[in-house]
């Protein structure tokens, strides 16, 4: 007979066998479980969870929600009012000369530089010459397909669509490219502000003397936003330009169309937010105090040389808190997600990162993506391929080879020890730490070192190239958007230009409509979106 201890050991042997037995079964029916159903479980959670969840509490709370969604209204019936209304003369062959243009600036001030020019042209009488747009030249080794003005735009529908309005060439002939190399063209150096009597005063004489005048755009146009009573149909003319004129080349169109689909596919709307973060505005309004550290002084940077060009006449250094409480620096996006929450926003809205640069970097958007998930933008929407699709083929850069500092000698070590102080100095100074590659890469690796910030490097200005098109992009899923939602009023385009070149065919539902009302005595000739911004500077200002 076996020992009671015996006994007890084999049984205890048999349960540490029998637990072992299920935990292998449980472990393989979890596996089992998990390779079956986890397709199911995530497209019920990404789609029919969200879906329920928005319908749900968009019920539960209708009337508020028809503020924030409304109808998209249509814009169709505005375009009739920029056709001509008086007698409208067809361009005279015999022109008065040519005028040849570059354009400085991003994609906002392209876009008004191009409808000022074709209206000064046709007050000159004058043949234009595609403008150049410099942000894509300045790039070497962009795809040959797309050359300056057709890299944005379609070059075919712009000149069809202003046949009755102005004669335009494509380039400028045989015979006036040497000049142009040798710069032999009378220039000037524009401004927004220029009047109509500047043009007819001093440009127009000098065009029909040298028959052929170059014109300098760094302002974001050339012609003063407002116009005499008597000179409406070159009003009308802007108006053309945008609505009928400037289309973008037909691969820019499809991809920001199907970029929308996408948006639309998830069955909800959505709403466009644009920061407004951009160095240079930034600096323009004094805005250096909203960041911290290497931000604070890149934007003070860029202020001096501002100040020092004569385009601010300020101090350098302001109180960067009172500019944001009367609207001149921008919401934070923190802040702008603190706002729509209070206004009735899901958490689960669908949010559309608009604009090219986010000075800050993503580190900014942070907390707004922790109070809205669903904040997307054209990397969440495009894949790789399609984006590269969209640049083209492009010649490859050059390598940048980072060289570390040469090591110092014994003579020069010496010389540093003689020159350090102060003395007794019990030890010599530590060695200098290595130096890593991504510490010299980057718009920031210069400040801690330099005076004066580095020319573009080749890369820098390819990604300048690159935002025009990214910019095109966020401009036509802005203008389907149901909502949006711009924190800077220097966003603004110009509202004597109308609702032309801000929107396209079809209109945006601009956030707090109860409040455009009040304003509308303010900025009688403004478009609801200046209304909107003021609006909302105006309770910030106030709060």
């Amino acid at each position: 007979m076996l020992e009671p201890k015996m006994i007890f050991r084999s049984r205890i042997k048999w349960a540490a066998l029998g637990i072992l037995v299920l935990s292998l079964f449980s472990m393989l029916a979890h596996l089992l479980l998990a390779k079956y159903s986890s397709p199911e479980l995530i497209q019920y959670s990404a789609l029919s969870s969200f879906s329920e969840d928005f319908t749900l509490k968009l019920e539960q709370k209708k009337g508020k929600y028809k503020k924030l969604w409304g109808n998209l209204r249509r814009l169709e019936p505005l375009q009739p009012y920029a056709k001509p209304r008086t007698e409208y003369h067809v361009p005279n062959d015999q022109t008065n000369g040519i005028i040849f243009a570059k354009i400085f600036g991003g994609f906002e001030k392209i876009r008004s530089s191009i409808c000022d020019l074709v209206t000064i042209s046709r007050l000159l009488n004058a043949t234009l010459v595609l403008p150049e747009i410099q942000e894509s030249t300045r790039s070497k080794g962009i795809s040959s397909r797309f050359k300056s003005f057709s890299y944005l735009y379609n070059e075919e529908q712009f000149i069809a669509a202003l046949t009755n309005d102005v004669i335009i060439m494509k380039n400028l002939p045989k015979g006036l490219m040497e000049a142009r190399k040798r710069n032999e063209f009378l220039t000037f150096k524009l401004k927004s502000s220029t009047s109509p009597s500047f043009y007819i005063k001093e440009v127009l004489p000098q065009l029909k003397k040298s028959r052929v005048i170059k014109l300098v755009l760094i302002d974001g146009g050339c012609l003063q936003s407002t116009l005499p009573p008597s000179m409406v149909e070159y009003q009308r003319l802007r108006c053309r330009v945008a609505f009928h004129a400037l289309h973008f080349r037909p691969e820019i169109q499809a991809l920001g169309r199907r970029m929308v689909e996408r948006l639309r596919a998830w069955g909800q709307p959505y709403l466009v937010f644009h920061s407004g973060l951009m160095r240079d505005t930034l600096a323009y309004h004094g805005c250096a105090e909203l960041f911290q550290d290497v931000h604070t002084e890149l934007i003070q940077y860029r202020r001096a040389q501002l100040i020092k060009k004569g385009i601010i006449n300020e101090e350098l250094s302001v109180d960067s808190r009172l500019r944001k409480l009367n609207g001149s620096c921008p919401l934070m996006p923190e802040e702008v997600g603190h706002l729509l929450r209070a206004m009735g926003y899901l958490p689960k809205t669908i949010i559309y990162l608009s604009g090219s640069e986010l000075f800050g970097g993503q580190r900014v958007l942070i907390p707004l993506r922790a109070m809205f998930a669903n904040l997307v933008d054209r990397t969440s929407l495009c894949s790789k391929q399609e984006l590269s699709n969209l640049i083209d083929v492009e010649t490859p850069l050059p390598s940048d080879s980072f060289q570390p500092p040469p090591a110092k000698s014994k003579e020069e070590l010496r010389e540093e020890w003689k020159k350090a102080g102060p003395r007794p100095r019990p030890l010599p100074p530590p060695p200098d730490r290595p130096i890593y590659r991504h510490e010299k890469e980057g718009w920031y690796g210069w400040i801690a070192e330099k005076d004066t910030e580095p020319d573009p490097s080749p890369s820098d200005l390819r990604m300048q190239a690159h935002r025009l098109l990214w910019d095109a992009l966020d401009y036509i899923v802005s203008l389907e958007a149901d909502a949006f939602f711009q924190v800077f009023t220097m966003m603004v385009v110009d509202c004597q230009i109308s609702l032309a070149w801000s929107w396209g065919t079809d209109s945006m539902k601009w956030l707090l409509p109860e409040h455009t009302d009040q304003t509308e005595n303010i900025l009688p000739n403004c478009s609801n979106l200046a209304k909107i911004i003021y609006t909302i500077h105006l309770v910030i200002g106030h709060s």
